[in-house]
């Protein structure tokens, strides 16, 4: 049913990175709830099919999106058009709700394609 109570979702290790989600698939996107650990995030990355919004709900990351840096937190919205190259680093125990379409197989990492300067974009991500 079209009714979902987070604290009782399954949360599912990614098999990109280490993050922890709980995701639900619709018939046009998906959506979830993903939580890393302080220093995680997945290597930097790129999704040729899909457009993704993130909103923070808790804590920290510094985000790399496109050539732009910043420190993301609570509140932050974030729109990540198709082929744009990001990733993202938590500052402490950090939580989002993600979106994105198309919903493919459901699964959050499906579109996962890891950037060409993958190593350039961890380097500013780690940065203190």
């Amino acid at each position: 049913m079209p009714f979902y109570k987070i604290s009782e979702m399954e949360a599912k290790k990614s098999n990109v990175g280490p993050a922890m989600g709980k995701s639900v698939p619709g018939e046009l996107m998906k959506s979830g709830v993903v939580t890393y650990q302080d220093g995680e995030g997945p290597p930097p990355h790129f999704h040729p099919n899909e457009e993704q919004f993130m909103l923070m709900l808790e804590g920290k990351m510094r985000m790399v999106l496109a050539d732009e840096e910043r420190v993301i937190e609570r509140g932050d919205l974030i729109h990540i058009p198709r082929n744009t190259r990001h990733g993202v680093r938590a500052l402490g125990e950090a939580t989002f709700f993600a979106v994105k379409s198309p919903c493919g197989n459901g699964d959050l990492s499906q579109d996962y394609n890891k950037a060409e300067n993958a190593d350039e974009l961890m380097a500013k991500l780690n940065k203190d």
